[in-house]
């Protein structure tokens, strides 16, 4: 065992790692809460200066999985939609299987220079996490009960506040609701066998509310959807505890690009196009399992690209 490998399996390590992950998070925390007298002045500068704070804490976590861990993240995509990252704004649609799923996207936002402006709908109790949490506040995340009479009017309101965000805005969804568990997959199949819809394999049945929502409420502000089918290499089930020990894994993430155009006014249509999608992308797991491999082009390894900060290098492309 080298130096390094040995060094990344000792707990003073780790500790020290999260030492200075959780004094620089209140330090940013700190900083963000200066901020706030920005708001009513320049609200655009003040979406600015958040959006690199929170990249100077997220690119900590960032950091662990592609330098530490060397985890391997590649993509499957086509040109033309690569060269759409970070040029616009789009809804994230993400399989919700793995305990490090965020960690390989934000990888991919870090590469297209999104880091600091990627938003999630997330659960209202994560609000009172802190460092994660109180960062979510000051950047707008839209967060929800999960239970729609309650959440509607607040979802809907924190959704059209990012129609005129000033940076590339990606926002997630996990329209699954929840990360995927075979307890959780056969309730939901009983679920879908009572409204007549088709069975999936390997997600759950999407929650089409917030899909639809956020379709209608952006509508005009983003202009696609990306459609974020991730897998890992080897069956292996890759955990955070991993990442922090220095284990490797392998990620695939299949990335297909729908025009907004092509997704219907009508939310019951919407609803159908949703459950359409999970359609697709259960097939699309059943190509990966038997070959390995998404059947479509392996345009680009994520960590293959320039490394650096993802603002550097977009301001580096802009001046070339």
């Amino acid at each position: 065992m080298g130096l390094l490998a040995f060094l990344k399996t000792q707990f003073i390590v780790h500790l020290l790692i999260g030492f200075v992950f959780v004094v620089s998070g209140l330090a940013i925390n700190f900083l963000q809460l200066c901020t706030l007298v920005l708001w009513p002045v320049n609200k655009q500068l003040y979406r600015r200066f958040n959006c690199r704070l929170a990249y100077s804490l997220w690119s900590q976590l960032v950091m662990l999985l592609e330098w530490w861990s060397c985890t391997e993240c590649t993509l499957f995509t086509d040109q033309a939609t690569v060269d759409h990252f970070g040029k616009e704004h789009v809804i994230i649609i993400l399989n919700h299987n793995f305990e490090i799923d965020f960690l390989c996207g934000w990888t991919m936002c870090e590469r297209f220079g999104v880091l600091g402006s990627s938003k999630v709908l997330a659960k209202k109790e994560l609000l009172y996490v802190p460092l994660i949490g109180w960062t979510w506040y000051f950047l707008e995340f839209v967060f929800c009960k999960r239970k729609w009479e309650e959440d509607r009017q607040t979802v809907i309101e924190g959704l059209k506040r990012l129609s005129d965000y000033p940076e590339p805005l990606w926002f997630l969804l996990y329209c699954e609701g929840t990360r995927f568990t075979e307890t959780k997959h056969r309730v939901s199949m009983e679920v879908a066998a009572a409204k007549g819809l088709a069975p999936l394999k390997y997600h759950l049945l999407p929650r089409t509310k917030g899909f639809t929502t956020a379709v209608h409420c952006l509508r005009g502000t983003v202009t696609a959807v990306y459609d974020v089918t991730l897998n890992f290499r080897g069956n292996t089930n890759p955990s955070l505890l991993g990442i922090l020990y220095g284990k490797k894994y392998e990620a695939d993430m299949c990335v297909r690009r729908f025009p907004l155009e092509q997704i219907p006014l009508d939310e019951k249509e919407a609803a159908q196009w949703l459950h359409k999608l999970y359609q697709e992308k259960d097939a699309l797991q059943e190509i990966y399992n038997q070959k390995a491999s998404f059947g479509v082009r392996r345009l680009i390894g994520v960590t293959e690209i320039e490394k650096g900060s993802s603002y550097g290098n977009q301001e580096l492309k802009k001046k070339e």
